[in-house]
């Protein structure tokens, strides 16, 4: 009888494994990651191929060199991450992220310009009127959705002009944000800017502390809470969850104020940033095109599996080979070269689900056919 329980007990346990939270999401992540990898290379070998091995090596190494720019560029978009996989648990597509990071980057601008507060408490109250920002941006479509059943990937990517235009025009309409001779903001006040990291010639801050600590934070909101719960069920099966008492209108417009909001939190991070050169600040150029974070951000979260630690991690592998590959213009390189590397590995992280689907089920054959050998030899032995 012995005999007969221990191998089902070890099968249990082998399977429980392959079946954890992440192992799934991180095997599918890095083949995507190596595809992309590979195939930019090959990208880089036809175009030049004389200096695809150094723009390689840029690529893979660069970020290194730029550690606290890795950080800071990384803050945003692991801001705008957790916003887009936070909605994908509900089964909601948030689209709109950068119209929410820039409306709270426009209400963080406004309290650090227009507002005369203590020095403690600038920077704090800078960062919660973009998380407020966010919040309202993302609250509208989540309305639309709930009360109307409007599509919101409709209603937030037709935000993300309207966030954009609006912001643009007030900005330029304020002549103490803006500097018409630069065509862009002036500089911050110091008080309205995140106490920095101390990293010499770079952007970081504590905003990064801040960005982890928050995705933490929604981790275990997620996984921990009768809150989180019920999103992830009302994603999985809305009508199941109504039926089971849940309240999948009210948890819908939740999601996409704490999606707005955590968009929010990301615009406030990038530009209550203080600058490498002393006395300065980030700046904001209203030329009305849409930001690039927000949907760096859906990226990062597909990277991730909308797994919050997962979508840290993704975002900052993104920014580090970001940083590296506006290196390869030194071997001869298009910037953009980064961009399609990025892109396919996006692509890639689809197909690889399947295979690390494949290569679950192939472990699992060979854990069968090892507790087969162990049963006969045990009987052999008996």
């Amino acid at each position: 009888m012995e005999g007969n329980n221990s191998p089902s007990k070890n099968k249990f346990n082998i399977n429980q494994f392959l079946k954890k939270i992440g192992f799934g999401s991180f095997v599918s992540a890095l083949m995507a990651i190596i595809l992309g990898l590979v195939f930019g290379y090959l990208v880089m070998l036809i175009a030049n191929p004389n200096s695809a091995t150094a723009g390689f090596r840029y690529i893979l190494f660069g970020g290194l060199q730029r550690k606290g720019d890795v950080f800071y560029f990384a803050t945003p978009i692991i801001m705008t991450g957790l916003s887009v996989g936070f909605a994908m648990k509900m089964g909601l597509f948030n689209i709109g992220a950068s119209g929410q990071y820039t409306m709270g980057m426009f209400f963080a601008l406004y309290v650090g310009f227009m507002w005369d507060l203590p020095d403690g408490i600038h920077w704090i109250v800078a960062i919660l009127a973009g998380m407020i920002g966010g919040i309202i941006w993302g609250l509208i479509p989540g309305v639309f959705k709930a009360l109307l059943n409007v599509n919101e990937v409709i209603t937030s990517i037709m935000f993300n002009y309207i966030g954009m235009f609006l912001v643009d025009m007030l900005i330029q309409g304020n002549g103490t944000m803006y500097d018409p001779i630069r065509t862009r903001t002036n500089y911050l006040p110091g008080s309205s800017l995140i106490p920095s990291l101390g990293i010499t010639g770079s952007n970081v801050n504590f905003g990064i502390v801040f960005a982890v600590i928050i995705g933490v934070i929604l981790f275990i909101i997620l996984q921990k809470t009768t809150f989180g719960y019920e999103l992830k069920a009302t994603g999985h099966n809305k009508f199941a969850s109504e039926y089971a008492g849940m309240k999948g209108k009210t948890n819908i417009i939740l999601t996409m104020a704490i999606a707005g909001a955590l968009s929010g939190f990301g615009g406030a991070f990038a530009i209550l940033s203080p600058s490498g050169i002393a006395g300065s600040s980030m700046t904001y150029e209203p030329i009305n095109i849409i930001s690039q974070a927000g949907f760096n951000g859906i990226a990062v979260a597909l990277l991730g599996n909308s797994h919050p630690i997962g979508t840290i991690f993704s975002a900052i592998f993104i920014s580090h080979i970001q940083r590296g590959g506006t290196l390869t213009s030194l071997v001869g390189y298009k910037p953009e070269i980064i961009d399609v590397v990025i892109a396919v590995i996006i692509y890639f992280s689809s197909f690889s689900m399947i295979m690390s689907s494949y290569l679950g089920k192939f472990l699992t054959r060979i854990i069968k056919h090892t507790d087969k050998d162990d049963n006969s030899n045990n009987a052999k032995e008996a």
